[in-house]
């Protein structure tokens, strides 16, 4: 439906509520209106990887995961399945006169912040460290949720607006203080291209403060949101953030005063209770009639153009629409694509041919938790590390199984089955010819703060270390004198030193669905390339850090990094021979128009490949970043011994620097840019044995 038409429809149907009953549209609990045939609806509902709390649903490679894709085209496809299994669920739900939480159509989701530090319990939620990477995946999949017919199809939400990203622990009363340069050059960009491309329909801010500001309530929602990027849509707090601005942020003195800051400075909808507050915030005259009439509004035109009082096109949706055919195969081409090899020292891929014994060990390695990360829905299958790896490895192969050791925190009876668990993975790798070390984390080591009970400083990571039950296998596996291959199934990055001195092979899993063990298995043995990218960097140790509640960007992320990486953004393994052979450019003006990079890519393996073409850039200008960044990117595949030419567009935007004013400006001098497999460092250049191809504008 067409906004202009909505909001009128909005504006007429709220000019004839009380304003007890505007306001109390304003919740996310939203009661009916009978008299009006308004009936009650939840706002509150996630899709961050797949439909989340409301049962069966298809399951994606946790966000990280789809994030390491580099795969613009999947997006929109992981978007259209999340909005068609949502459509039908509200649909369904709706029939049976079920309007509770988690069965509507407006998600929160997808969640942008910039995975600035890997201690982030969260950062498992996002596509990664660099906002050009985080842009070019959320627009996709915020397009596709929304879809672009007659009516809109699910509305999307970018958050956590806007510096946001950890630590959990006191996120709920930090201020998080940022430059002017940093805010504009790393921290906003993917909530100005989720608004201005993608249209999204919803901002929902962050817990903490930011630069003094409570994020619910700053200033910055009306001044840059609404005013600088002409926002249309509705701005949604975070669960229970206003309450903070009392009890923890300490900007306001009473419940009242903080519904009043929030809803006057542009939060139209309150995830919480605090908004029930409004009508005695009305009544202190902190609040107008006005500025309750208008959120009402706001939240209505979402509801008309959403089509929640008419008939639409996609009303037909039913159950039958859920975990789909067609549906699967997004969700396992997610999987494939989202696994990274890291290391491969020749032994991969198996011969599955090949009569041998493999040991398969681990805690993760016949764990459904760890498939799934955060934020999940139910699956009508699992397949877990250990499952995947059977299925794959044919008849001739025998696979032995033990679980090695706990996750991490011990149980009553720790001492005892630690040792027994040990002593059998070091009896079933005595009888292997290698071994699967399957390790990691799941959402109980590292997530939101309250999320599931997490067990390390509220969600988040003290260090990159293993837990020390698996530093324990780890050394066990090593001193067996077995070749092994190690699968890490994490949504972060962990300490690899070791791993990448001992083991024969690292793949990082993440947490890839959870049909994910499959994809796994068939990567160990061949059937499928192993294709994903580093969507963040892998560092030695947190020695390499600044401290995690400083939100400088100097010493963080590939784009300002002082230090060699254990692994860089942007980097991942093949089994094949893809090559660059040339690369041309078209743009006599690139920094009006952008321009056109022309790339020849050859197979000249004997096994089919999909590679991700990264063009990265870096302006002599003094304001430009510390090194490289990415400028562009697209994901090829091409079959043995073919070839193939791809052109990528480089647009304007990627010519602008920022300055110490946090002003945007075209760069000047010369522009370096870098056409390759990943980033054009030493580092990946010894680990791939491939160099970027390089030009100048």
């Amino acid at each position: 439906m067409n906004r202009e038409i909505a909001v009128k429809r909005a504006e007429e149907l709220v000019s004839k509520m009380t304003i007890e009953e505007a306001a109390s549209q304003l919740r996310h609990d939203s009661p009916a209106i009978e008299r009006l045939g308004i009936p009650e609806y939840n706002w509150w509902n996630e899709t961050l990887h797949g439909v989340a709390r409301a049962g069966t649903a298809t399951s994606f490679p946790q966000a990280i995961g789809l994030g390491a894709t580099f795969d613009q085209e999947l997006m929109g496809e992981v978007g259209d399945v999340c909005s068609t299994e949502g459509r039908a669920k509200y649909n369904e739900h709706k029939a049976n006169g079920d309007r509770d939480i988690y069965k509507g159509l407006t998600f929160w989701s997808p969640n942008v912040n910039l995975f600035r530090d890997p201690r982030w319990g969260r950062g498992q939620e996002t596509y990664g460290e660099d906002p050009v990477l985080i842009s070019e995946l959320a627009v996709p999949f915020i397009k596709s949720i929304q879809g672009d017919g007659e009516y809109m199809k699910a509305a999307a939400c970018a958050k956590h607006f806007v510096v946001h990203s950890g630590p959990e622990a006191v996120r709920h009363q930090f201020n998080a203080t940022a430059s002017a340069k940093d805010l504009n050059e790393t921290y906003l960009p993917a909530f100005e291209a989720c608004i201005r491309e993608a249209k999204v329909e919803s901002v929902m801010g962050a817990y903490n403060r930011t630069n003094g500001e409570p994020c619910c309530g700053h200033s910055y929602l009306q001044d840059i949101i609404r005013d600088k990027w002409e926002f249309e849509g509705h701005i949604v707090s975070d669960c229970w953030a206003i309450r903070d601005f009392h009890e923890n942020h300490k900007v306001t003195k009473t419940i009242e005063e903080s519904a009043a800051l929030a809803l006057k400075k542009g939060c139209d909808l309150n995830c919480g209770c605090t908004y029930v507050h409004l009508m005695k915030a009305y009544d202190q005259g902190l609040v107008s009639e006005e500025d309750i009439r208008k959120a009402a509004v706001r939240l209505f035109t979402t509801r008309f153009i959403l089509g929640m009082f008419d008939e639409t096109e996609f009303d037909d949706l039913t159950y039958l629409d859920v975990e789909s055919k067609k549906n699967l195969e997004v969700a396992r081409r997610a999987s494939d694509e989202s696994i990274v090899l890291l290391k491969n020292d020749g032994i991969l891929p198996l011969d599955k041919n090949k009569s041998q014994v493999i040991s398969v060990i681990g805690p993760n390695a016949d764990s459904r938790a760890c498939l799934v990360g955060n934020y999940y829905g139910t699956s009508s299958e699992y397949i877990t590390a250990l499952e995947g790896i059977r299925n794959a490895s044919g008849d001739d192969t025998r696979i032995l199984y033990s679980e090695g050791c706990d996750l991490s925190i011990p149980k009553p009876d720790f001492l005892s089955r630690e040792y027994h668990r040990l002593a059998e993975a070091k009896a079933v790798m005595r009888r292997s010819d290698l071994v699967i070390l399957v390790i990691g984390l799941n959402e109980n080591l590292e997530g939101e703060e309250g999320d599931q009970g997490n067990q390390y400083k509220s969600g988040d990571k003290p260090d990159l270390l293993f837990p020390k039950t698996q530093r324990k296998l780890i050394d066990a596996v090593i001193e067996s004198g077995k070749p092994f291959i190690t699968v890490v199934m994490a949504g972060s990055c962990m300490d690899l030193s070791i791993l990448n001195d001992k083991a024969s092979a690292i793949l990082q899993a993440w947490y890839p669905g959870a049909r994910g063990g499959q994809s796994i298995g068939d990567i160990i043995f061949g059937k499928v390339n192993p294709s994903g990218k580093l969507p963040v960097t892998f560092y030695k140790d947190t020695a390499d850090l600044p401290e995690f509640e400083d939100y400088s960007m100097k010493g963080r992320t590939y784009r300002y990094l002082e230090t060699e990486p254990l692994y860089p953004f942007g980097y991942g393994l093949t089994y094949g021979k893809m090559e660059i052979t040339s690369v041309e450019h078209e743009g006599d003006d690139p920094r009006n128009s952008g321009l056109t990079v022309k790339v020849s890519v050859k197979n000249s393996g004997d096994v089919a490949v999909s590679e991700v073409i990264q063009v990265y850039m870096k302006a002599e200008d003094p304001n430009e970043v510390r090194n490289t960044r990415l400028a562009a990117f697209t994901r090829i595949s091409l079959a043995a011994g073919e070839s193939a030419s791809v052109e990528i567009p480089v647009s304007s935007d990627r010519f602008i620097v920022v300055n110490e004013k946090g002003e945007k400006v075209t760069a000047e001098g010369k522009v370096a840019l870098y056409v390759g497999f990943g980033q054009p460092d030493a580092r990946t250049e010894a680990l791939t044995g491939r160099k970027a191809m390089t030009f100048t504008v």
